[in-house]
């Protein structure tokens, strides 16, 4: 069976997004990007959902440093409102019940999946037990007048072990955890 990783990219506070912000808050480092682009995942199969994918193939087509990697890989789009065909290269769009659709590709792929962004389709598929890995790349800056998005707002309580972290460019911290999903506080 595939391991299924989470990425998340948010400010210190947070946040997957701010108002009036680039993408990368403006703070990708020359380091952040070429981990990006020459990552032993960056080849993995993608899971998102119609906003993030909406996104994404906006900043894509635009040329927005580091997402021209996106083009090339297989993207799974979780979607009851967009339509057939999609036009961002290697998308195929699952209108399946997100969870189950995972569960079996994690059984049938030949490649380790992650995600990209996708809050509500990542809440699910921890909820569902489905994720063995949260890889969250910390900017720093807060955005607390304008962020968007606050991307553990809903889930369960969530124990995490961290397995691995690394700083880049003495600026973004990107930390990897395991999850275990949590039925209330520990001891309680």
């Amino acid at each position: 069976m595939q391991t299924l990783t989470i990425d998340f990219i948010c400010s210190l506070d947070g946040y997957g997004a701010a108002v009036g912000w680039p993408g990368w808050w403006g703070m990708e480092s020359p380091e952040y990007l070429d981990w990006l682009e020459n990552s032993p995942d960056k080849d993995d199969p993608l899971l998102m959902g119609a906003t993030t994918y909406r996104v994404m193939s906006e900043l894509t087509a635009g040329g927005e440093p580091g997402t021209d990697v996106l083009n090339g890989l297989t993207k799974y789009v979780f979607s009851s409102s967009l339509e057939e065909p999609l036009t961002w290269e290697n998308s195929i769009l699952v209108r399946e019940d997100a969870v189950e659709y995972v569960r079996r590709l994690k059984e049938e792929s030949d490649r380790p999946l992650r995600t990209i962004g996708s809050i509500a389709l990542c809440r699910s598929l921890v909820m569902a037990g489905l994720v063995d890995r949260y890889r969250v790349g910390v900017f720093p800056v807060i955005t607390g007048a304008t962020g968007t998005e606050r991307i553990f707002d809903g889930y369960p309580d969530v124990k995490l072990d961290l397995v691995e972290a690394r700083t880049f460019d003495m600026s973004i911290q990107l930390l990897e955890y395991v999850p275990t999903v949590l039925d209330g506080p520990p001891g309680v």
